[in-house]
Formats: structure tokens, C-alpha cells, sequence
């Protein structure tokens, strides 16, 4: 019989959706209680759109006083972190607005984390649960990592151990997310593409459980769907707003957990404890690298798991790949949709190997290293993996 784990459910984030949707920003401000706002953004893009100049005018119009903290890299790292932290503690701040994707949110949750603990946050990333958190509202501008609906944050630790942490608590959620669509349209092709695979991994990571619960699973297919449906239309249409929209959604969607009810996010996935030591190293996109990972690891699967497991790949297969059910046993009707996925991926200008991702031959085993000191030499979730699991996801299942 399949388990249905018990589960708590709370959205947090408000959703204010569709053209124009930041017109409202100092109102929704004022609302979850900010006083002083903390303009937290990447390289520069949203000065270029003209966003920027679009916020800075509503906060003066609207008296909202306000510092900005711009320049947050693609992977956000801690020593950056810690100036933002100094800079919001010197001007009084009380509400952090990340705008841009989920580097520049999830930097904004770091921070706001910190100040409401007396500047304390990297415990937290290793396993201390956080006594509090400062209000975070989002503008997002690329449909990808989810995180404007998320309880999740991740930082690479370019001070000690070099290593991508993450930290997963309901609080950290964002109390509001803006998503126009229309601020997308600028996002280059293959920055659309690594998104599109990053809308996907937090649903393949849902869907790929040992719990099981056919509403979710159903809320799974039609995220995967629309996502394989419209990332193509988005990279090669870029100011169509249906596919613009439609990701955006499934983004926001993806990562909140509505598509993990009734199961342990615990019991699934993998492929972000092994794609976090690419990204985090290589400063890849993170999308990108988990194009790689996610094959690689329904290919593990396919090897070394229970029957099933692999009716879940043939499920999958079938269900988002179109693969024929006629084909015969489970495990053909699986490789056939594990192939059909790496040819979406590569469709849309995704790499499926470690060297097309750019990862040096003679760096693997180093990568394998970092995993393996990362995780403790196991990954749990829907097939454990060991140290030799590691080795041979990345050696063999993806090194090509």
C-alpha cells in the first residue's frame, strides 16, 4: 500500500500576478509592516529594463525610505552576504525587496535572516533551526528557481569550506511575491532554458518519492507538462507572453510544495546534493547542471533500483514524454522517456554531460570529492546513494 505522509501547509507568500503587477509595490510594502527597505539586485539588468528606475520611484513617491545593495552574483556567495548584513544594520533596515531571480532573493532572505537574529545565519545553514525572520518581498524577473514562493535558500560558502549550503524553513517564504510576466521578456535564451530545467527539477524532485498521492502526483504532471510545453516556446519567442506567463506560474507553483502533498520531500530527489557541487564551484547555471544531473540520475535509478521505482520512470515517461506503453516491460518504456527528456533538454540548448557543462575531464573526481565531503557520502531521498553510487553517477551516467 502507498504512504501518504502527513503534511502542514502553509502559502505565506501573497501572489500578485500579471501586467503592470509591480504598480503596487510601496502598498504592499506598507502592509507586511516595512518602514525602511533594504533594494537588494544582481549586475545590473534591472537598471538597464528600467525597472530599477520604476521602484526607486515609487518608494520616493510613496515616502518609503530606502538603501540599495546591488552587485549579487549569479551564485550567491556568503562574504557578500555579510556586507549586505553590516550595510542593513547600519541604516536601520526593516524590509528587504529582492528583485531579479532567485540569487537576488534568496541573498535578500539571507540577510533578512541574519538581522533578525542579531546577525546570526550560518548556523542555521548547518542544521540549527532559526529562532526568527524579517519580512522579504520579491519582484521576480526570470521564471526559474522558485524561490519567491519558497521555503528554501541556498549560498555558497566562499569564506571556509567552499561549498553550496542550503537551509530549508517555512518562514523564510517571501510575505509577497510580484510576477509580471512582461519582466521577463529581456531574459536571454539560455538563461530561459537553465530556468525552464530548474522550474522542472523542483517538481522531478516531488514526483521522484518513495511517498506517493495521487493528487500530487497529478498537480506534478501538469507542472512537468507545461514546463516542456513552454520553456521551447519562451527560449526561441522570447516576448511571448502565454509562454512567459505559463513558466512564471509553474515556477512559483513548482517550489511552494503544492506539488508535494502527502509526501516527505526528504524522501525524494537527489539530484540537487549532486548538482551543488557543479554550480556551486563552477558558477554554472544552476539550471544547467541540474539538465545534467537529473538524466543521470533516473539512469542510476534505472540500474539499481526496485521495479517500482522503475514503473515511477515509466509512469513519468509515458505521462510528460509521450513514450508508448506498447513498448513493452517498464524498464524500455523508462529508458525511452530518460532518452526522450535529453533530447528536450538538448533541444532547448542544454547540456546532459559534465563536458558540456564546461566541467574540466580532470576535475571529476575532485567534484566526486566535494559530494562526497558535502553529504557525508550518502544522499538520501528516492534511492539512497553511497559514495560508490557518486562516483559512478558522475563517472559514468553523465562524464560523456
Amino acid at each position: 500500500m502507498k504512504t501518504i505522509s502527513s503534511f502542514n501547509f502553509n502559502m505565506y507568500t501573497e501572489i500578485v500576478f500579471g501586467k503592470d503587477a509591480e504598480l503596487g509595490l510601496a502598498e504592499l510594502i506598507r502592509k507586511h509592516g516595512g518602514t525602511k527597505v533594504m533594494l537588494i539586485y544582481g549586475s545590473g539588468s534591472i537598471k538597464r529594463s528600467g525597472l530599477h528606475d520604476r521602484i526607486v520611484s515609487m518608494l520616493n513617491d510613496n515616502g518609503l525610505p530606502f538603501v540599495e545593495f546591488g552587485g549579487v552574483k549569479a551564485n550567491p556567495i556568503r562574504s557578500f552576504v555579510d556586507k549586505g548584513i553590516q550595510r542593513a544594520n547600519e541604516e536601520g533596515v526593516d524590509f528587504f525587496l529582492g528583485v531579479g531571480g532567485g540569487s537576488a532573493i534568496d541573498t535578500a532572505k539571507t540577510i533578512a535572516l541574519a538581522v533578525a537574529n542579531d546577525g546570526e545565519y550560518w548556523p542555521y545553514f548547518n542544521g540549527t533551526e532559526p529562532p526568527k525572520m524579517a519580512p522579504v518581498g520579491v519582484i521576480n524577473t526570470i521564471a526559474a528557481a522558485g524561490s519567491e514562493t519558497s521555503r528554501s535558500m541556498v549560498v555558497v560558502d566562499d569564506i571556509d569550506t567552499g561549498l553550496k549550503k542550503g537551509l530549508l524553513w517555512d518562514p523564510c517564504r517571501p510575505v509577497f511575491a510580484i510576477l509580471n510576466p512582461e519582466l521577463t521578456f529581456s531574459v536571454p535564451s539560455h538563461q530561459t532554458a537553465a530556468g525552464g530545467a530548474d522550474i522542472f527539477s523542483h517538481t522531478f524532485m516531488r514526483f521522484f518519492n518513495n511517498d506517493a498521492c495521487y493528487l500530487g502526483d497529478e498537480y506534478c504532471f501538469a507542472t512537468l507538462r507545461t514546463t516542456r510545453k513552454y520553456t521551447p516556446i519562451a527560449v526561441f519567442e522570447p516576448d511571448n507572453y502565454e509562454a512567459r506567463a505559463e513558466l512564471m506560474m509553474a515556477a512559483a507553483f513548482s517550489h511552494n510544495d503544492l506539488t508535494g502533498i502527502g509526501k516527505n520531500i526528504g524522501h525524494g530527489g537527489g539530484e540537487h546534493a549532486l548538482e551543488h557541487q557543479l554550480s556551486g564551484h563552477y558558477d554554472t547555471a544552476h539550471g544547467a547542471g541540474l539538465a545534467v544531473m537529473m538524466p543521470a540520475l533516473l539512469r542510476y535509478v534505472l540500474r539499481h533500483g526496485t521495479a517500482e521505482q522503475i514503473d515511477r520512470i515509466a509512469n513519468f515517461a509515458v505521462r510528460v514524454f509521450g513514450s508508448d506503453t506498447e513498448m513493452g516491460h517498464s524498464p524500455l518504456v523508462a529508458l525511452d522517456g530518460i532518452e526522450r527528456f535529453e533530447v528536450w533538454l538538448n533541444s532547448i540548448g542544454l547540456p546532459t554531460t559534465l563536458t558540456g557543462l564546461g566541467v574540466p575531464e580532470g576535475d571529476v573526481d575532485a567534484a566526486i570529492e566535494r559530494c562526497i565531503q558535502d553529504t557525508g557520502g550518502m544522499i538520501g531521498g528516492y534511492i539512497d546513494i553511497d559514495k560508490n553510487g557518486i562516483a559512478e553517477i558522475f563517472k559514468y551516467f553523465c562524464a560523456c
